[in-house]
């Protein structure tokens, strides 16, 4: 950061100011002093163009209030922020709270103790309370409207300040004595501060001149709480119990201290101590939380009072006597610009994400104003050159230390732990990585120039080769890159030497075999790095030159004060040094120094920014206060106020941004209100002498102070008044080779009006050049213009403003519109200019995005036979699922092949085998086979299945479903899914039937004599398929019966599965015949079943021995024969038969069964209902209650009985 005073305010009469209080949010100064002075300023602010941020013109006041009340000297001020509140109080001890009343502040009330002095207030960080200190040890909390909410009195103690804690939970008091006591907000005394920073004791006070605890939001481990005493010493506290604080001794009487808004600098104003001059004994010190001296300002006067922080940080008042002083503070934002892209560190990182260890990088580009964020690891640092950024990075990522680790460990034998790894991130304009580097070593200084990148430690230094995608295409036969790591003391030579610790690895970790680690009295302050050379700065003023990329010490430089910021020139001729004190010198690096101008004589002081012209090495722009500065030479141009951060210096104008707003959070980023373009003067004169004089003085002026910027200017003005000849002349010394070849043309073309045309068109003044080629009566070069330009909108709107336009004109116009309209994803509007202009190929592009693909479909009948497109819609439709349409465009096309393997590829095979028996390609069957093998196989039943069913292979299919259907039974499933299973092998079955069926044998009527056609073992496939469906039909049947109580009806269903018992388990068969046998009261049945039940094999005995015992139970009590026995007539040969027989015992005519009830139907010659599926059987009596077929379960459509 860099201060420097910027501003001074005298109070009338002399009066001596005791304190002064900044009011963060609405901008408000009260400064207080003897003899009752109360004052409230405010500055004037400049809200927009090159003065925004409130830096550069901050000149008068807005506001100049007395307020009048106090009539001894006012000792404390403090603002409630929240509430727009002023207290203030007196050495009477009287306290008088003031608000803001339609723009001027007025007393609102009082409260006069006349007991003590007031040494301190303190308001709660929401405003809602205040805590009053007395110097007899009085304590009065009360509320922003006047109420007393508690007090207490400390005997024999005196009180000198108060703090209230960031969560308010928390009162801290400092003792005359030196002690810190902490209470909570009710008064209860809670602990003792643990002071290290001085020796407290009973017979010596050290008196506090300063309680700060910062109340915003920071990171767990910063240092918040500051303890300021005026012998020199202050301890920064991360908490009320911190053991190990931060201790500073900063040489001087601390008069007061104050946190800065985000908690980032801690600045104390006091007294120099044995300081020789009397008027600059005054100094302002900044601190970092962790005690780092930032930065010290000398301040004017005899007696600093106190000091303010403005709500930014951006500037800073102290009360000196009876002054105000105001300093100006320059932060060193973490930031840089290439590509016309501004990369900066966002303070608030906690607004974009939710790790608080984390930062955020936002890459703005100023042209498009579009900003991309980028997520990083806590920011060191960051540097650019031409296409590219370098961060530096700390990794807190657990792993990524390990994998740095365990790579040096490695390569270099070590056993030792490195504590921390740090990563270079080389990022484009959007932020994307495009090469990294992890390093042990601490970047506390980055550089980078096109080819390498340059980190420094205090006592390190490391140059990386790095790799963008431009280089790895262009440098094939590259060397490895390498690496150079050497200490600052070391001499390297540029020759690959142990001592030079050149390292080959292509990206590893660093070898720190080449030296040992010592002490460093003299450590690195900053670097600096182009082309050529490498500059880096030590604390002493020593400056080490070194070449690169070959690394070797070319010079030793000594300046006389600590440099803190370097730049070097475009040529690596010299360097501008800024040091601590913000004086700015010059450095020759040429070793020709004669044929250079001597710049040791140029000095200028509080200089806190540079930049070097990037096509001029004498042209250097700087910030000097509030006022940029341009050199040419040694001579500076006249200011120009500006607070804004130099970004870069080229053609002549100077492109500065403002980081103040940007960064803050508090505005979003904007090209017109954070981007300031400044001209040099050269370039000013130089407009000038062209509008109001002529273009001979003008050119006199630029042969003067040449520059090809200038030049082009002055082409530019003879070309608008057609002097060709000094066009000429200045194309030629800016080396522009367009407008040279603008001038043969224009030499060419008789017609001023066409000249006038043809130079607007060629500085992009098109609508002026269109308009003079229509008055001149060439519509067809104003045409020709804007088809150049691809602005097909206005070729159309001029093709219609006449005639003579062809349709050809008009389609290939439509066609680019709607091909703009295309890469604009406008798919509707594309579409509609496509159809205008006949352009299948767009058209189906568009139908294709906007999902149409009927419309797609029809554009086949579009396009003739053997067009190349329609390979390109079967693809877009095969894409989709579409395929038969797929098929049509390849067969239109001729390409069977292509048709059959989109079905293979979409898994239509049947639609496959068509094709392929049609246009002969038996190798169709071949991959159909492969791919159902492998399929099952791979235990995919279910894929296999509809494969080998799309393919037409029903009987195959109908097997893989009988196959499944014996795994289902296997694992025991519901006999209802396995039933299910069988019938849909049955159907699959049955359709292979149909598939074989002539005009001489037809499905419906010749069914039997079709299974005659076919082999023993297909047949059996199909009524195997059928028989298995049965018998866990008639099995839930028999269950069903014997649940509802049809106990009859279950016997004679039981009985009929003694037919099935090749699919059925026998064991259930005859439980079942056995159970509803014995529930009929049928025992001899009964007796049977259990009969067979005990002889069964593969039965354990004891469940032999279980229906032994179950028989005998049973049959002890009822004989062994059936109750009744119901009969029918055969119908062969009409002797009865009982009616739970499947056949006849007489002749031995089977008895078909039926689907619904599960009895015999003897009388098959009679009405009987068959189904047109499954062909099995039902009487009219039971289907009638039924709307599926039984068995097959296909909806009965017609009641229609069938002989």
């Amino acid at each position: 950061m860099f201060v420097y005073l910027s501003k001074k305010i005298a109070i009338p009469n002399n009066v001596k100011l005791n304190c002064i209080a900044w009011n963060k949010d609405q901008g408000y100064i009260a400064v207080a002093g003897s003899e009752g002075l109360l004052k409230v300023l405010k500055l004037e602010q400049a809200s927009n163009g090159q003065n925004k941020g409130n830096l550069a013109a901050v000149s008068n006041l807005s506001m100049n209030q007395t307020l009048d009340g106090h009539k001894e000297a006012v000792k404390v001020v403090t603002w409630n922020e929240t509430q727009q509140k002023l207290t203030s109080s007196d050495l009477d001890g009287v306290i008088m709270v003031w608000m803001l009343y339609k723009g001027s502040w007025y007393e609102e009330m009082t409260n006069d103790r006349k007991k003590s002095t007031v040494n301190s207030m303190s308001w709660t960080s929401d405003g809602a309370k205040i805590c009053i200190v007395y110097e007899d040890g009085a304590i009065i909390v009360g509320s922003v409207d006047g109420n007393r909410i508690w007090g207490k009195e400390l005997k024999n103690t005196h009180l000198t300040s108060v703090q209230w804690s960031p969560d308010n939970r928390l009162i801290l008091f400092g003792l005359a004595t030196g002690e810190c006591h902490l209470y909570d907000n009710q008064g209860n005394f809670a602990m003792k501060l643990n002071i290290q920073c001085v020796s407290l004791s009973p017979n010596r006070n050290f008196r506090i001149s300063a309680l700060c605890w910062f109340s915003g939001r920071t990171s767990s481990n910063r240092p918040v709480l500051a303890i300021c005493y005026e012998t020199c010493k202050l301890q920064i506290m991360r908490n009320e119990s911190d053991d190990t604080p931060v201790l500073i001794d900063t040489g001087m009487r601390n008069i007061d201290a104050e946190w800065n808004h985000d908690g980032s600098v801690l600045a104390i104003c006091g007294t120099l101590i044995d300081y020789p001059s009397s008027k600059e004994l005054n100094q302002v010190s900044f601190y970092s939380p962790f005690g780092q001296l930032l930065r010290t300002l000398k301040v004017p006067g005899y007696d600093i009072a106190s000091l303010s922080w403005e709500g930014k940080s951006l500037r800073i008042a102290m009360a000196v006597d009876s002054f105000i002083y105001f300093a100006n503070i320059r932060p060193d934002y973490m930031w840089c610009y290439f590509e016309k892209t501004v990369v900066f560190l966002n303070r608030n990182s906690s607004n974009f994400t939710r790790n608080a260890t984390t930062n955020v990088i936002t890459f703005w580009n100023t042209i498009s104003n579009q900003s991309f964020l980028k997520e990083v690891e806590p920011a060191l640092g960051m540097a650019a050159c031409n296409e590219h950024c370098v961060i530096a990075v700390e990794c807190l990522n657990t792993n990524m230390k390990d994998i740095h680790v365990s790579d040096t460990k490695e390569n270099n034998n070590q056993t030792e732990s490195i504590d921390k790894c740090y990563q270079l991130l080389l990022c484009n304009s959007i932020g994307t990585t495009v090469d990294s580097k992890y390093t042990d070593m601490r970047p506390n200084f980055v550089g980078i120039n096109s080819g390498h990148v340059t980190i420094a430690s205090f006592d390190e230094v490391l140059i990386w080769h790095y790799n963008t995608p431009k280089s790895v295409a262009n440098l094939h036969g590259a060397k490895t890159r390498k690496e150079n790591r050497f200490h600052i003391d070391d001499t390297p030579t540029g020759v690959e030497m142990a001592k030079d610790l050149v390292i080959a690895t292509g990206g590893s970790s660093a070898d720190n075999k080449g030296y040992k680690p010592h002490a460093n009295v003299d450590p690195i302050c900053t670097l600096a790095m182009s082309e050529k050379i490498l500059l880096v700065a030590r604390d002493s003023g020593v400056v080490n030159e070194y070449s690169v990329p070959n690394v070797a010490l070319r010079n030793r430089h000594k300046l006389n004060s600590r440099p803190y910021k370097m730049v070097i020139n475009c040529n690596s001729s010299r360097a501008a040094v800024i040091d601590d004190a913000g004086i700015m010198t010059l450095l020759d690096l040429d070793d020709n120094r004669e044929s250079q101008l001597n710049f040791n004589r140029v000095e200028r002081k509080d200089v806190w920014a540079i930049c070097w012209a990037k096509d001029n090495p004498l042209l250097l722009a700087l910030m000097e206060k509030t006022r940029m500065y341009v050199f040419r030479g040694n001579d500076p141009e006249e200011p120009i106020s500006c607070s804004g951060y130099i970004c870069t210096f080229e053609d002549l104008e100077i492109t500065s941004v403002l980081l103040d707003d940007i960064i803050s959070g508090d505005e979003t980023q904007n090209s017109i209100s954070h981007i300031i373009q400044l001209r040099v003067k050269s370039l000013r004169d130089t407009d000038d002498l062209l509008q109001h004089v002529g273009l001979e003085d003008a050119k006199q002026f630029i042969e003067d102070n040449p520059h090809p910027r200038l030049w082009r200017l002055l082409a530019e003005a003879a070309l608008k008044k057609l002097e060709l000849d000094v066009a000429e002349n200045a194309f030629v010394r800016c080396a522009n080779y367009p407008g040279i070849q603008l001038i043969k043309r224009l030499r060419n073309i008789s017609s001023a009006m066409l000249q006038k045309a043809e130079v607007a068109a060629f500085y992009g003044e098109f609508e002026e050049a269109e308009k003079l080629y229509m008055d001149a009566d060439r519509r067809d070069l104003a045409i020709t213009l804007r088809i150049t330009l691809c602005d097909w909108f206005r070729a159309v709107q001029l093709y219609r403003m006449g005639s003579g336009v062809s349709d050809q004109q008009m389609e290939t116009a439509w066609r680019e519109i709607g091909n703009h309209f295309a890469s604009l994803r406008s798919w509707e509007s594309a579409k509609e200019y496509y159809e205008k202009s006949h352009h299948i190929e767009g058209l189906m592009d568009a139908l294709y995005h906007l999902e149409r693909f009927d419309e797609l479909e029809q554009c086949i009948d579009k396009l003739p036979e053997k067009s190349p497109l329609l390979a390109k819609i079967a693809e877009m439709l095969a894409s989709v699922g579409m395929c038969s349409e797929a098929v049509k465009a390849y067969l239109k096309m001729g390409d069977p092949k292509a048709a059959v393997n989109a079905c293979v590829n979409l898994r239509q095979w049947g639609e496959a085998l068509q094709l392929a028996r049609k246009f002969d390609m038996p190798q169709i069957g071949n991959l159909l086979s492969k791919h159902a093998a492998q399929l099952i196989k791979e235990d995919r039943l279910p894929e296999a299945i509809e494969l080998q069913k799309k393919a037409g292979r029903y009987l195959d299919a109908a097997r893989l479903l009988g196959k499944l259907a014996q795994r289902e039974a296997e694992k025991d499933a519901s006999m209802l899914r396995i039933k299910k299973l069988y019938i849909l092998a049955a159907l699959l079955a049955e359709e292979h039937l149909k598939t074989l069926s002539t005009a001489e044998l037809s499905y419906k009527v010749d069914r039997n004599s079709l299974l005659d056609t076919m082999t023993p073992e297909d047949a059996h496939v199909v009524e195997h398929m059928w028989h298995a469906a049965e018998a866990y039909h008639f099995m839930m049947l028999a269950q069903r019966q014997l649940r509802f109580g049809i106990v009859h009806s279950a016997v004679v269903t039981a009985l009929r599965l003694r037919d099935y018992d090749d699919i059925l388990p026998v064991e259930d068969v005859y439980n079942t015949l056995a159970l509803a046998s014995c529930a009929d009261r049928s025992f001899g049945t009964c007796a049977k079943a259990f009969t067979k039940l005990e002889s069964l094999e593969g039965i354990t005995e004891r469940r032999i021995q279980e229906y032994k015992e179950l028989g005998a139970s049973i049959f002890a009590k009822y004989a062994s024969e059936d109750a009744k026995v119901e009969m029918v007539k055969c119908y062969a040969c009409n002797a009865p038969v009982p009616d739970s027989l499947p056949a006849c015992t007489i002749c031995g005519a089977r008895f078909p069964a039926c689907v619904s009830s599960g009895k015999p139907i003897t009388q098959p010659t009679s009405n009987i209902w068959i189904c047109g599926i499954c062909h099995h059987c039902a009487t009219p009596v039971e289907i009638t209650r039924h709307h599926t077929c039984p068995l097959c379960h296909s909806l009965i459509i017609s009641m229609t009985l069938e002989i």
